[in-house]
């Protein structure tokens, strides 16, 4: 049995990489999680943060990547992200500025009708972004 997994990492509007990995670290909604070949199959939810692999030449990649689903099976991972970016394509004053938005909604007086789940999950977003941008 091979000792890498073929990896897949999907976004709405692209294909955001494909390569074989020796391992893969993200964070899932119930911690953080690390794959590495032979894993057990199973699907989790993912939530935004720093993602990592390491490549069969043993180079470590991080990415941004946002919520979605990873699915796992002995020998692949389709990990499907509503956005993943490289730190090179993150626009650190628009996730500042969306940090900002995000952060003065949280703060609102809670009469005012706004989605309280979307607001946390915009700021954690903006947070990795500007996170992954500092590394």
């Amino acid at each position: 049995m091979a000792e890498f997994m073929n990896l897949k990492i999907i976004t709405a509007d692209r294909e955001f990489h494909h390569e074989e990995i020796v391992q893969l670290n993200t964070e899932s909604v119930e911690g953080q999680i690390g794959i590495l070949p032979k894993h057990v199959p199973s699907i989790v939810a993912l939530k935004p943060t720093i993602s990592q692999f390491i490549n069969t030449k043993k180079e470590k990649k991080e990415f941004f990547s946002s919520s979605g689903v990873l699915k796992v099976t002995r020998d692949e991972i389709i990990m499907l992200c509503d956005a993943c970016e490289w730190p090179e394509e993150i626009d650190v004053q628009r996730a500042k500025r969306s940090k900002e938005r995000a952060e003065k909604r949280l703060k609102q007086d809670k009469d005012i009708d706004i989605d309280i789940e979307r607001a946390k999950m915009s700021l954690m977003r903006a947070l990795m972004r500007i996170k992954m941008k500092e590394m």
